[in-house]
């Protein structure tokens, strides 16, 4: 593997001025295309460019193994996009390091090469991050391009956004800027599969998803497993078997997304994703997100002990995520072959407000309590003793930043 260029556990700030000058915007598509009909749009289904061999036996998956025990997950509908933990500020820095990943690691002629330059969000929910990101994508790709006094060859765009089925697509193109520069449309299914046609899309991106797990490690809801997880929700202050199986799933499932990308990932094609992340070295227990997913756990065995819910249910309910560290993320993408790790690093966030950190966890997660519990249980309730929770561990809390990893990966050549 190449020498990484950035420090691996240095905190980043969190704005950074922007390196490359404002360029003139071309105009607008003249016409606005939301489609997934392959029939009328053969570019989605075929491509001149064939990719290089990828030495992981499953790259050719089409989908991840369903195994017993566990449930599988929306990327989603579980998430929120994890803003409402400093993520935003992630976020801003992270569109800085995308620009800067493109001037500096991006082939010039892969840009210049081809007619449509095709950018995926995956797990991008339903905006305005997503749009945001994508802009800084497309705008460092076209002053690359012009500053290198290629301003004839500018390619058109085309951005792809994903999500399960169940995202609400209607209401992310009701919300698309209308400036847009680029041709839209949505990709509806699990980024834990394939998604697009071999060696089809230039770059991908994903912000604060792949820390949600396909599904629940089967092991920890099983009664006869040693890694049983009673009486919690998380894997954080759990048995190690517990821990252990958390981290099984997430590695086969980034083993999975990695393997599926690499097929549709042109040679020489940049792969960026920014997720709450865990320095290395710090225990799982130190984490501010882990701690702060403990104490909703807290809630509802309380809620449990007072008869409001069955005991029961908080058993068979797990949070079907996994916070990783670069050590973690390092492993599995040398692991799996198909990637250069161009750049690794980690954000710091600002201090999450209990108020606003609640109402975003609530905003995330209550799709799926709501389903596992039922009726039965009283979501206000809950939220309202969670954020009780989180005020009076707030001493505890800001002792602990909300920090962030960014990757940047590129598609190995055949020859490397």
């Amino acid at each position: 593997m190449p020498a990484m260029s950035k420090a691996t556990n240095a905190s980043r700030p969190a704005h950074r001025p922007t390196k490359t000058p404002g360029v003139k915007k071309t105009s607008a598509p003249t016409s606005q295309s939301i489609h997934t009909n392959t029939n009328q749009h053969p570019e989605l289904v075929a491509s001149s460019q064939t990719p290089p061999t990828c030495n992981n036996p499953h790259a050719d998956r089409i989908q991840p193994k369903k195994e017993a025990g566990g449930k599988s997950t929306d990327n989603s509908a579980n998430k929120g996009k994890q803003t409402e933990g400093g993520g935003r500020k992630a976020i801003e820095a992270g569109k800085e390091l995308i620009k800067e990943a493109i001037f500096e690691k991006l082939d010039s002629k892969i840009i210049c090469s081809t007619n449509a330059f095709r950018v995926a969000d995956l797990g991008c929910s339903v905006g305005p991050n997503t749009f945001h990101a994508v802009q800084s994508v497309l705008d460092a790709v076209e002053q690359k391009c012009q500053g290198q006094g290629h301003n004839s060859q500018l390619p058109e765009f085309q951005v792809f956004f994903n999500d399960h089925a169940s995202n609400d697509f209607n209401e992310l193109f009701k919300s698309m800027p209308s400036d847009r520069r680029y041709y839209a449309a949505g990709v509806p299914g699990s980024f834990y599969s394939r998604l697009f046609p071999k060696a089809f899309l230039h770059f991908a991106y994903s912000s604060y998803s792949l820390q949600i797990l396909s599904k629940v490690p089967g092991e920890v809801v099983d009664v006869n497993s040693p890694a049983w997880n009673k009486g919690r929700i998380h894997y954080s202050k759990s048995a190690n078997h517990v821990v252990k199986a958390y981290e099984a799933q997430y590695a086969k499932d980034m083993d999975c997304f990695l393997s599926a990308r690499a097929q549709e990932i042109v040679s020489g094609g940049l792969m960026a994703f920014v997720v709450p992340g865990r320095p290395n070295g710090i225990p799982h227990a130190e984490v501010f997100v882990n701690m702060a997913k403990e104490l909703f756990g807290s809630c509802l065995m309380d809620m449990a002990k007072k008869g409001f819910i069955s005991e029961e249910k908080v058993d068979s309910f797990n949070i079907p995520q996994y916070i990783a560290s670069l050590e973690d993320v390092e492993a599995i993408v040398k692991a799996n072959g198909c990637f250069s790790t161009e750049t690794m690093e980690i954000l710091s966030g600002d201090k999450p407000q209990p108020k606003a950190f609640a109402s975003g966890v609530r905003s995330g997660m209550e799709g799926m309590i709501q389903k596992h519990f039922g009726k039965e249980i009283d979501l206000d309730h809950l939220f309202d003793l969670f954020r009780q929770k989180l005020e009076e561990s707030s001493s505890i809390l800001e002792s602990k930043k909300f920090v962030s990893l960014f990757v940047v990966l590129k598609r190995r050549s055949a020859t490397e």
